[in-house]
């Protein structure tokens, strides 16, 4: 290890760096960035962090600082050109001075921030996303879509304290024909870096119940450029155009339009026009709704009285044509009347003639019937001894054979021709009976009963 080497302290290295980078860069810089974040402190200083990136991968990355006077300043510019304060996510054209510490490191000094520059990042972004929602044949999609005959049922992206949404409401509410919506918030930011995430989430929200609405509605207040720059966002605006239902805006008092509301169904400058819209839709289709009453009313009154004079004139020629058709039923009731006294005489006449033939046929019959049947029952009679005395000749011969059956069966029978039955506790011995040597047996034959004790078992093999 050499001995003569030179020794640096970390300050005189980190002030070498200081003093080179002061006589290098000396004056102030404009540089396009991105403000990643604004990082404002209470004392009213802000520091930055500023990125550059290329294919959304940051590529540069750089701390910045605001003194709580040059902010002030700035902040004011931005309210007066383009009404909104700075704001993170946004590129900015800043003016910088190179600075060095020897404890907080490098960092860019913002001495100042270009407001115009901001409108026309905002005016780059509307033309990227106009040219891919071109390229993507979205532009006209949501637009191609129909309108529903009564758009009732509305869903309504907005936020719950916006002036804008309370306007709308207004109109909807208080209209004095007393037309009828029903309508429910999705609440979401309306500006800022939330606006996009927040009104894409609610948007998905509604396609997952959109047959429960007719329309969507997007509704704010009014608003300068940059309030509304989140309208120009490729993502948003890709799902406005493809979303399902009609999409309408009425998102603030702007002479430039969004490509949000270039590519919604309808838009409006103000949430009371929008609401006025939706009124005069309900007129569309209830003037001529009324008108048509009107000429049904008047017409049902003349077809009425027309029919009524007709039906005075029927039931006149009603009555005396009944009249002449009862005259001449009675006419001809009185005489069926009697040519039916006539022909029920005559009737009776011959039933009661023919009964009398009946009656007589009847005996005749009944002689004849009664005659044979006791020539029957005489002859069974003869018949009936001979024939009971061969039943009971051929039933005792069969009560003889089943005698004898019986008796060939009966065990003492079966014992006298030489068989025997064992048993062991009064069970008769068999294949399936478990017995063990010194049980006690009775054997018994058609004379005897022998009782024995096991001294051997042996099974026979088949």
């Amino acid at each position: 290890m050499s001995e003569n080497r030179q020794i640096f302290t970390l300050k005189q290295v980190v002030s070498s760096i200081r003093k080179t980078l002061e006589e290098r860069y000396q004056q102030a810089y404009w540089v396009k960035a991105e403000m990643h974040k604004l990082n404002l402190y209470p004392s009213g200083h802000a520091f930055p962090e500023l990125v550059q990136k290329e294919n959304d991968k940051i590529v540069a990355q750089v701390s910045g600082s605001i003194w709580s006077h040059n902010f002030q300043r700035i902040n004011r510019q931005f309210m007066v050109v383009v009404k909104e304060p700075l704001k993170e996510g946004t590129t900015l054209l800043i003016q910088v001075k190179v600075a060095f510490s020897e404890t907080y490191g490098l960092s860019l000094q913002i001495l100042d921030i270009d407001p115009n520059y901001s409108l026309g990042e905002l005016q780059r972004e509307r033309d990227e996303t106009l040219h891919k929602l071109q390229a993507e044949r979205l532009l006209n999609r949501n637009q191609q879509l129909n309108f529903p005959l009564l758009p009732q049922r509305i869903a309504i992206i907005s936020a719950d304290t916006s002036k804008g949404l309370s306007d709308f409401m207004k109109v909807l509410n208080n209209n004095p024909w007393n037309y009828h919506f029903f309508t429910m918030l999705f609440h979401a930011y309306l500006q800022g870096d939330m606006a996009v995430p927040s009104i894409i989430e609610q948007l998905k929200r509604i396609e997952k119940v959109k047959n429960h609405f007719d329309i969507v509605v997007i509704v704010r207040g009014g608003g300068g450029e940059v309030g509304l720059s989140c309208y120009n966002n490729y993502a948003l605006c890709k799902e406005i155009a493809s979303f399902p239902l009609p999409v309408l805006t009425g998102i603030g008092h702007s002479t430039n339009m969004t490509v949000a509301e270039l590519v919604a169904f309808r838009n409006a400058i103000t949430p009371t026009e929008l609401a006025d819209f939706l009124l005069q839709t309900f007129h569309d289709f209830s003037v001529p709704i009324n008108d048509a009453g009107k000429s049904l009313r008047a017409y049902s009154k003349r077809l009425l009285e027309m029919h009524s004079q007709h039906f005075a004139s029927e039931t006149k020629h009603f009555k005396n044509s009944a009249h002449l058709y009862l005259n001449a039923s009675k006419n001809k009731l009185v005489q069926k009347s009697q040519q039916f006294n006539a022909e029920a005489k005559t009737l009776i006449l011959r039933k009661r003639e023919a009964l009398h033939f009946a009656q007589k046929e009847s005996i005749a019959h009944t002689k004849r019937f009664f005659k044979l049947e006791k020539e029957h029952v005489l002859g069974f009679q003869l018949d009936l001894p001979q024939k009971l005395k061969a039943l009971l000749d051929r039933e005792k011969r069969n009560v003889q054979e089943a005698e004898n059956m019986v008796n060939l069966m009966n065990p003492k029978n079966v014992l006298k021709r030489g068989y025997s039955i064992t048993t062991v506790n009064g069970k008769t011995v068999h294949g399936e009976m478990a017995i063990q040597e010194g049980d006690f047996i009775q054997t018994k034959t058609y004379d005897l009963e022998i009782e024995s004790i096991v001294q051997k078992i042996s099974k026979h093999e088949e």
